[in-house]
């Protein structure tokens, strides 16, 4: 398995996110050092996230609250 890129953003909580097309996993590092990898996740909420006014906030009702599974790798 290998991590996609992780795209550095501006956020008070989260530094990088990335995105594997391929398998629908979305990597996102937070500020405090922890990578989790989220499944089953559809390009367009990688791409609602990434253009979002706040990261943070978009990740935590479209990503967090919608209930992906996810794996603590870091």
């Amino acid at each position: 398995m290998s991590t996609p890129a992780l795209i550095p953003v501006a956020s008070s909580n989260l530094a990088a996110v990335g995105y594997d097309p391929g398998s629908a996993e979305l990597y996102v590092a937070f500020n405090s050092g922890t990578i989790y990898r989220y499944f089953n996740v559809p390009a367009a909420v990688y791409v609602g996230l990434m253009s979002a006014a706040s990261h943070g906030s978009y990740f935590y009702h479209y990503v967090r609250r919608a209930g992906y599974g996810s794996q603590r790798l870091r």
